[in-house]
């Protein structure tokens, strides 16, 4: 049974999509089997308001010594996804979304949040938005981290349950029970079909 929102979602309202590049699919490093199921729901909720989407790219450094600290031990053992030697055309939006893109925002981003990017904050403020409808790669990664960042920042979250996708099953799972029931008073989550219903 569809959990309803607490009220209509409006033009404040921003569609923060998180990752949904080909550096997340069967031809990246970091594959997230779920992407090619949840893609025709993140294209029906782009769909709805490209002008209101934000596309988050997550940004490799060229080497390992391109980031500061524990970074620098992680792309060591992810040496193949960094830009010296990651296809490029791997950090583009999977086909289907680019083409949005304008209308649609795109901010890159080299940390799992997508407001350790500056950028992001500057321009949700700029279009006074009140509310983060969130979809994306990864539920207990890069989305996890946006969406705390995105609860700090005092923004009405609403996550699409149908809309994210993850590397693990396991954490995908737990993380959706995290969502709805610890932060059940800052973040609201609902399936695609009842956040397009609300989203005027």
């Amino acid at each position: 049974m569809a959990i309803p929102l607490r009220e209509p979602l409006t033009e404040r309202a921003v569609h923060l999509c998180v990752d949904m590049q080909r550096l997340f699919t069967s031809d990246g490093p970091w594959p997230t089997p779920w992407m090619a199921r949840v893609l025709p729901v993140v294209t029906n909720l782009v769909a709805r308001f490209p002008e209101r989407t934000v596309f988050t790219r997550f940004i490799p450094p060229e080497t390992p010594d391109g980031l500061p600290g524990a970074w620098r031990q992680y792309y060591r053992r992810w040496r193949e996804a960094t830009r010296e030697q990651l296809d490029p055309h791997l950090i583009e939006l999977v086909p289907g979304l680019a083409a949005f893109a304008p209308p649609a925002t795109v901010i890159n981003k080299t940390r799992y949040s997508g407001f350790a990017a500056s950028r992001l904050s500057t321009h949700l403020a700029a279009r006074g938005a009140e509310a983060v409808i969130v979809s994306g790669a990864e539920t207990d990664v890069c989305v996890l981290a946006t969406v705390l960042g995105a609860v700090d920042r005092g923004y009405r979250v609403v996550i699409v349950s149908d809309a994210l996708c993850s590397g693990s099953d396991e954490g995908h799972d737990a993380l959706l029970r995290l969502y709805g029931q610890r932060f059940s008073e800052q973040i609201e989550v609902a399936d695609s079909a009842t956040v397009l219903a609300c989203w005027k």
